[in-house]
């Protein structure tokens, strides 16, 4: 029977390191021209491993043509590639990104739902209207275009009363957080707790004290956000991420007081309520705000692409003065020829129509993972808990397995899971036994795969 040290794989997935252990006999000669590998639960009993460990890294020997199956009859050794034997694969120093067979945490609604046409398509009138707009710089706060684009979008979507003069235009939502925490000057910011880790990591990065607050049914939890003293608090009342919970009316309300009370201001993250299940977006915090207390941001990674690192921030009038003295020096760090294009998508209404197309691909994502899980096996031992908004989606599992040993058994199989706690700075803060789910990239066979992927992980 074939033995491979499997605790030597670092931080490799179980299934790679074992195809790849077995990819390295077969070029080298070890495992003969025609000759038959063990089958798939004899292998895996042997190696103490899931079936589907095994199942994953005979699959990918058959697409390389390394391996034959024959129905019945198992997995035979095909003829052997001319090429060199190959070490198993050494762990390397600070690798962090391990390449999934599934990834359930992330990933990208289908490319083809972007008008690549149409942006090609002003990308070029920009370039033969404007040949210099690819050389010259915006101005620090970005293009006038385009912060008068985006205040138009908001007036007419948002209902926000929102000028150019008042909007920033940064390159994406992470350099966004790091200019507020200058903006504050290192201040305590308390922030959602579970939460996007991301947020946490760039305030403290930054030198800002960052002040994890629970949530309850309602959103951040009144008593601990005045007990906290955060000089400013960055939440998403629309779809809070990762639970999906929506602010309620009252909570709002409460938020808007603590600001007012105490000279504070709310950064509210409207990071996905564009792709939210109802036709318009949500009301926004910043829409009732009355005394010039909350920070309205946004980006256009989630409904654009990740690679477009651009974001804005809509600033209270009485926060403007301030921020061109404290940061009026840096200069904008999204391209030129970029924001040309992004204001004319914006301007033309080729961004609205998009966004319509996106919510219907986001709900028919859901709605097939639903209707997918509904029909299989693990129907009875998971369910999708109401809310969430664009290809996200919470599953409560019915079971007693703690979530890490979940979490590591997926791992073994190539498959990347998140539950709950994984999102929260405080242990405990989360409840147990849901899984975030992203179906963006769950289509065709993918989905089917997924749903077969977590069925071995409760079973083994």
């Amino acid at each position: 029977m074939l033995t491979y040290d499997l605790s030597a794989r670092g931080k490799t997935p179980l299934y790679e390191y074992l195809y790849r252990c077995l990819r390295r006999d077969i070029l080298s000669g070890a495992l003969p021209s025609g000759g038959k590998l063990p089958g798939k639960r004899a292998l895996a009993a042997h190696l103490g491993v899931s079936v589907i460990t095994v199942e994953s890294a005979y699959s990918q020997l058959v697409a390389e043509g390394c391996v034959r199956a024959e129905p019945r009859r198992g997995y035979f050794v095909a003829a052997r590639a001319l090429a060199a034997a190959e070490e198993p694969p050494a762990p390397r120093a600070g690798d962090e990104r391990p390449e999934w067979r599934l990834d359930l945490c992330a990933g990208r609604m289908d490319a083809g739902l972007f008008p690549v046409g149409v942006w090609g398509r002003l990308t070029r009138q920009v370039l033969s209207e404007d040949p210099g707009a690819l050389l010259r710089s915006a101005p620090h706060e970005g293009l006038f275009e385009l912060r008068e684009a985006i205040a138009a979008y908001l007036r007419g979507e948002k209902g926000l009363a929102a000028r150019p003069e008042r909007i920033i235009v940064g390159a994406g939502a992470e350099f966004l957080y790091l200019l507020l925490a200058q903006l504050f000057s290192g201040a305590a910011i308390a922030v959602e707790d579970p939460g996007y880790p991301r947020i946490r990591q760039v305030y403290a990065a930054s030198g800002a004290p960052c002040l994890p607050v629970p949530l309850d049914g309602s959103g951040v939890d009144m008593a601990a956000l005045h007990g906290s003293g955060a000089a400013a608090l960055h939440i998403s009342p629309a779809y809070q991420y990762p639970t999906g919970l929506v602010t309620p009316m009252p909570r709002r309300q409460e938020l808007l007081a603590w600001a007012r009370d105490t000279g504070g201001y709310i950064i509210e993250d409207d990071y996905v309520s564009e792709l939210g299940p109802s036709p318009r977006p949500l009301p926004t915090l910043a829409g009732i705000d009355r005394d010039g207390r909350v920070i309205y941001m946004n980006t256009f990674s989630q409904t654009i692409s990740p690679g477009m690192r651009a974001g804005y921030l809509l600033l209270p009038e009485r926060l403007c003065p301030l921020w061109r003295e404290k940061l009026g020096f840096y200069s904008c760090a999204v391209p030129s020829l970029e924001q040309h294009v992004l204001s004319r998508f914006i301007s033309g209404g080729f961004y609205e129509r998009h966004l319509a197309r996106l919510r219907r691909a986001c709900r028919e994502r859901r709605e097939a993972f639903a209707a997918a899980l509904a029909a299989s096996p693990l129907s009875g031992r998971a369910e999708i808990i109401p809310g969430g908004a664009g290809p996200r989606l919470l599953l409560r599992l019915k079971t007693g397995e703690d979530d890490a040993a979940l979490k590591a058994r997926a791992a073994g199989m190539g498959v990347r899971i998140a539950f709950l706690g994984d999102y929260a700075a405080v242990p405990g803060r989360a409840e147990r036994h849901v899984l975030a789910v992203n179906c963006a990239a769950l289509g065709g066979d993918k989905l089917a795969a997924a749903i077969e992927a977590l069925e071995s992980v409760l079973d083994t």
